[in-house]
This record gives structure tokens, C-alpha cells and sequence, in this order.
């Protein structure tokens, strides 16, 4: 499989690519937060399989357990919400490639307190929607969008039909999806994904993380010959 891998590098080799990944948190006040389980494994992968295969990447990494990854063709950028992530993949563009695969916080906390508050307080929490990373990229007009987008779905249930609605709202050309039922990918060294596309859907089975990284990047090095 590693053969397999590098047969590509020249379809990848000095492209530049953004990878988003880990989770992000919300602040509520001083030393709470909303977060989720992601630990940044899957896409710090991918992030590896690009690199190795010739691409410069820029890693915009937010919350993760495992520290960012290494290599001499990446760059990384950490990051703690949503907002700063999209701003790191804003300012990181023009890119030929985009792997969305952080789990981003759907929303934000809009009256964090900058100090503890107190139990005899309460709680009244007050929500708003984080900018969708992947869909602003995704629908870039066609001289600033990168060549291939790729989004994660992490659903519960109808996992293929849901990853096929992403396809066309978050303009992606490639969904790889997986059920995260009872939490049991996350943190985990292997991953049961499938790809999505406007073509259909592939089941891969299960996976390293690390093969999975791997996959994705064999798959847009065939992309980029279209």
C-alpha cells in the first residue's frame, strides 16, 4: 500500500494544501468550555500523507491529544475556536487542495463571561451559529476554490444519505463518512469510513487512521488528473 501511495507523488508534489483538524471549543466563561471528542488523529493523517507525497501543507489544528504532527513540508497553525479557524483557513488560501476534517463547533457561545461564574448564579446560555469552514471554501468562486475539496460527515444515523446532502451544500467533491454512534471512533486508532461522491458511495471497511490518511490521499492525486 505504501508503493501504491507514492506512485502519485507527482500529481500531489508542490501543491499546497490546508488540513484542517482536531476539534474547537467555546468558552463559556473562565474555566468552562464546550468542546467535543475529536483528537485530532484522522486528520493529522492526512496531513502526513500529503506531506510525504510532495505537498506543502499548511495544519491548522485546533483541541487535540496527541500534539500537532510533524514534517518537513508542514506548517502549523493552532488555533481554539471555530472563528479562529476559519480566519487561519481564510488567510492560509490560495491552496490547490482542502481536507475539512476538524470536528468545528456548529455554535458559539455569545454571552461568554470573561470571569468564573458563580453556581448561585445560574446558567442561561445563549447560542449563535460558527461559520461553516468547509462551505466557505467549498463555494469559492471557480478562480479562488481549490482544485479538490474534501469534507468529513460524522453522523448517528443515515450516514450515505446525509453525506450525499453534503456533497452539494458544502460544495465538496469528496465526503468521507463514518458513524460515530456511542462515540467509539473517536480517540481511536482506526476508523470504518465510506467515500461519497456525486458518483455514488465506496465502503472502505476499517482502516488505520493512518492508512485512511493515506487513501484520501491516493485518491485526490487521482483527482487532480481529471
Amino acid at each position: 500500500m505504501i508503493d501504491d501511495h507514492f506512485r502519485f507523488v507527482s500529481t500531489i508534489e508542490g501543491r499546497h494544501a490546508i488540513v484542517t483538524s482536531g476539534g474547537t471549543i467555546e468558552r463559556i466563561d473562565s474555566v468552562r468550555h464546550i468542546s467535543n471528542f475529536s483528537s485530532g488523529k484522522q486528520g493529522n493523517a492526512i496531513a502526513i500523507a500529503l506531506a510525504q507525497s510532495g505537498a506543502k501543507v499548511t495544519l491548522v489544528l485546533g483541541k487535540n491529544s496527541i500534539g500537532p504532527a510533524s514534517h518537513p513540508n508542514l506548517h502549523v497553525l493552532e488555533v481554539v475556536s471555530a472563528e479562529e479557524m476559519h480566519e487561519s483557513v481564510r488567510k492560509a488560501l490560495p491552496a490547490d487542495i482542502f481536507v475539512g476534517c476538524a470536528a468545528v463547533c456548529d455554535f458559539k457561545v455569545v454571552n461568554r463571561s470573561d470571569r468564573k461564574i458563580k453556581k448561585s448564579e445560574g446558567l442561561n446560555i445563549k447560542f449563535a451559529e460558527n461559520p461553516d469552514i468547509v462551505r466557505s471554501v467549498g463555494k469559492l468562486g471557480p478562480t479562488d476554490r481549490p482544485a479538490v475539496v474534501v469534507g468529513f460527515a460524522a453522523e448517528t444515523e443515515e450516514l450515505i444519505d446525509n453525506a450525499q446532502a453534503k456533497l452539494d451544500i458544502k460544495g465538496c467533491d469528496l465526503i468521507v463518512a463514518n458513524n460515530v454512534s456511542g462515540g467509539s471512533v473517536f480517540g481511536q486508532d482506526d476508523n470504518t469510513a465510506y467515500f461519497v461522491t456525486s458518483e455514488g458511495s465506496v465502503e472502505l471497511g476499517t482502516l488505520s487512521k493512518r492508512q485512511l490518511g493515506q487513501k484520501i490521499s491516493l485518491w485526490i492525486s487521482e483527482r487532480l488528473k481529471r
